[in-house]
């Protein structure tokens, strides 16, 4: 069993310096892209004054969502600001968000076409199962060899984490869209991307739009995890406060991270039960 281990483990070391060798082009293209669009993305959300962030949330959440979640959501973002976190709370904000949109752009479309293929749910069950149960630190560590330290690498790793509850829940909505109107499409002479996009999608939008969701709220929880390589945001002043035994600090830091992470949770569970396709859930 120890000669298996080694040579397991030469074989993954090898093939990391052999990926890290050849394609260190490619990797320095990707960091490159995703530095710069963490740095816009950054940069937006923290130009406007706090207030301005915060008035914005609490009409949107007003009209969206509910008078006293609107009320509490604008009054935890102001305790934010208060414990001077507000530009960790962004660049929190900046790195949930471009993960989370980087997982669902891989995720929603593999979700797709193994909703609509049955030899494929098992096979990616198997994988996503994988990636789910791993510790999710594993996965900052071919991050930082081939991406290095900072935020592209807690992009990385992020993404990687949210990718598996969307594409879990966009396959089980596909696979469940029911088999009447599946026939009715074909019947009338539908093209299958039409099939997919009016009949597949409408039916599987609520689960869809709860895989969108879990990642989120995944994507949070990988954001503490990912301060170890030097983040920012408040998932490096957790790590920082811990590392120096800041208590105080540490649960500023989490106290933001929390109120950050019901006002999108709140969002985007209204937003899956708007109507679409003439739908509503």
């Amino acid at each position: 069993m120890s000669d298996f281990t080694d040579s397991f483990d030469v074989i993954v070391n090898d093939g990391l310096m052999w990926v890290n060798d050849n394609a260190s082009t490619f990797f320095d293209i990707v960091r490159l892209a995703l530095d710069k669009a963490f740095k816009a993305l950054d940069w937006l959300f923290a130009m406007p004054p706090y207030w301005v962030v915060i008035g914005l949330v609490l009409v949107v959440g007003w009209f969206f969502v509910g008078r006293i979640f609107a009320v509490g959501a604008a009054a935890g973002l102001w305790l934010c600001y208060a414990m001077g976190l507000w530009p960790e709370t962004m660049s929190t904000l900046t790195l949930v968000l471009s993960s989370t949109l980087i997982a669902l752009a891989i995720a929603i479309p593999l979700g797709v076409i193994v909703g609509l293929t049955s030899g494929l749910l098992k096979a990616s069950d198997v994988v996503l199962d994988f990636i789910q149960t791993m510790p999710a630190y594993i996965y900052l560590l071919p991050g930082i060899a081939l991406l290095g330290y900072g935020p592209t690498t807690a992009m990385f790793a992020t993404s990687l984490v949210a990718i598996p509850p969307a594409l879990r829940l966009t396959a089980h909505g596909i696979k469940m869209t029911p088999v009447q109107f599946r026939e009715l499409g074909q019947a009338i002479g539908m093209k299958p991307s039409k099939v997919v996009f009016s009949i597949y999608i409408p039916f599987a939008f609520p689960s869809i739009m709860a895989g969108i969701n879990q990642s989120l709220m995944l994507a949070f929880g990988m954001v503490v995890i990912a301060g170890i390589v030097g983040s920012g945001g408040l998932g490096q002043s957790v790590y920082d406060s811990v590392r120096m035994l800041k208590i105080d600090q540490a649960i500023d830091a989490g106290v933001a991270i929390v109120v950050l992470s019901i006002v999108l949770d709140r969002f985007s569970q209204r937003l899956g039960n708007l109507k679409v396709g003439g739908r509503h859930e």
